[in-house]
């Protein structure tokens, strides 16, 4: 019987896929195998020695301590793209309520007083105030082309607008996904000097923090609209709200509110809505547990930030999970404590990420206790697991 703690509210339709008959899930259990969570900080968490793994239900893993995970072999899983569609209908939401200036028009026709016949007068007398523009014919630049950046250029597409992108890193199955007729940006600068609007989709690292600050704004097209649905601190909010009150751009859209931000007439902000869709929940909690369920039974690794991707077809009933740093002869050491055990190994899949590796071991006779406790004594080795 595996334990799992949920430390947040995890979807039902997710938890389904931790089968009561394996499987005991609650909020308050001692000694979990698995943690399942959302938003909750784990930084100043005390880590049960039980542990095996983490699923966040989510693409961010910010509120995770990953080194502290990695140290002790435990594999941390996210949910990429499965929040891709929200986040998508919210990017095209937030270019409309832009270019419309629907927030500000709503506004405006909230506070009016008086009779209808008045009201209709101060209507059509205000409304030249809040002209807007089309989509059809402008350039979305997306800067991230991961599964929420494809999907975004590619309804932008459908919208009528020009494309254009970057992501150094994209992978070959996201270009599969991303329409041949997205161009291809040589830098940052180059996508932001031919972009009407800018949107974000990239994690917060140092790489990406400040990506749009107050040399960037200065390459910009004049009157274009920012978007960040992607994480707070990637645009400079000071320089970002310099560049409205100068008139440079236009307006500035994200799930970020501030009392800098929040009464600025030319931002929009909202209360981080990018992935609160009932489906979105939904779809990151089953991905993540199925992944965690995989990995427990298994040792699958699939969607995780920190260990490579390995999925090996069992040959048997006795596998062997291996955590342990990328370091030389590590393959060698554990062949020959299994050999020195007479296992005789049937099939092995060896993978890398970074400083961290990764190996499964199918043997034809049961693994017992005194060779686990020898292969944890390699120097370098994180974990092992019998399965």
């Amino acid at each position: 019987m595996y334990k799992v703690l949920t430390l947040n509210n995890i979807a039902i339709k997710g938890l389904e896929k931790l089968p009561r008959e394996n499987y005991e899930v609650a909020s308050e259990i001692q000694h979990p195998d698995a943690i399942l969570l959302r938003s909750f900080k784990m930084h100043d968490m005390e880590i049960p020695d039980s542990l095996k793994a983490v699923g966040r239900a989510g693409a961010g893993v910010n509120n995770i301590p990953v080194d502290k995970m990695s140290e002790r072999g435990i594999p941390v899983f996210n949910a990429p793209g499965a929040n891709s569609n929200a986040v998508k209908e919210l990017v095209i939401a937030g270019m409309l309520m832009a270019c419309r200036n629907i927030c500000q028009s709503w506004n405006f026709a909230r506070e009016l007083e008086g009779e209808d016949a008045l009201i209709n007068r101060n209507v059509e007398a205000g409304k030249k105030d809040f002209v807007g523009f089309e989509l059809p014919g402008r350039t979305l630049g997306v800067i991230g082309l991961g599964a929420i950046g494809i999907r975004v250029a590619n309804a932008a597409l459908a919208l009528g607008m020009k494309v254009i992108g970057y992501d150094p890193e994209i992978t070959v199955q996201g270009a599969w996904q991303l329409s041949s007729e997205v161009q291809q940006a040589s830098s940052v600068e180059d996508l932001l000097s031919k972009s009407d609007f800018v949107t974000f989709h990239v994690p917060l690292v140092d790489a990406t923090r400040h990506l749009i600050n107050q040399d960037r704004l200065k390459i910009m097209k004049d009157n274009a609209v920012i978007l960040n649905f992607a994480r707070n601190g990637i645009i400079d909010d000071v320089a970002m709200v310099d560049a409205l009150d100068s008139g440079k751009a236009y307006a500035y859209i994200c799930d970020f509110p501030s009392n800098l931000l929040k009464d600025h007439p030319r931002v929009i902000t909202l209360p981080h809505l990018g992935a609160s869709t009932k489906e979105a929940e939904e779809n990151c909690a089953v991905m993540v547990a199925e992944q965690v369920r995989d990995y427990l039974q298994d040792g699958t690794i699939h969607n995780s930030v920190n260990f490579p991707e390995v999925n090996m077809p069992r040959a048997n009933g006795y596998r062997l999970s291996i955590a342990n740093t990328n370091t030389p002869n590590m393959l060698g050491q554990i062949s020959t404590a299994l050999a020195e055990a007479s296992l005789n190994i049937i099939d092995m899949l060896n993978k890398s990420k970074g400083d961290l590796a990764y190996t499964l071991v199918d043997v034809e006779s049961e693994i017992q206790p005194e060779v686990i406790d020898e292969i944890k004594g390699i120097e370098g080795v994180l974990s092992v697991r019998a399965l």
